[in-house]
């Protein structure tokens, strides 16, 4: 899987998303680790999700990983806080922003 591939994966996947319960504004920067290395950020906002190829400096979270977890916590097949805990995602900033991911990808 390429970079492109993989941010591409994430933006359909949070089409699918429902943001419409969160009226704040959290961003996460996910630093993408081996295969697909990068990086891309994923922002609610309005209760809406915008997925982007770029560095978000002003994040309040940061959630480096592989790009097979991250399209399995994407895709609803592994629970981010679980993920957190097996130590197979590394996070870093506000844990309680960090759980609005959860909400949104049920």
């Amino acid at each position: 899987m390429t970079y492109e591939e993989l941010v591409k994966t994430v933006k359909d996947a949070a089409a699918k998303a429902d943001a419409s319960s969160i009226q704040e504004h959290v961003a996460f920067q996910f630093n993408v680790t081996g295969e697909a290395a990068g990086a891309f950020y994923l922002e609610i906002k309005d209760g809406k999700v915008n997925v982007e190829p770029y560095e978000y400096y002003d994040r309040n979270v940061l959630v480096t990983s592989s790009a097979e977890n991250i399209i399995k916590i994407m895709n609803g097949q592994l629970d981010p806080v679980l993920a957190f805990t097996l130590h197979k995602i590394k996070v870093e900033g506000d844990l309680g922003k960090a759980l609005v991911l959860k909400e949104v990808i049920k």
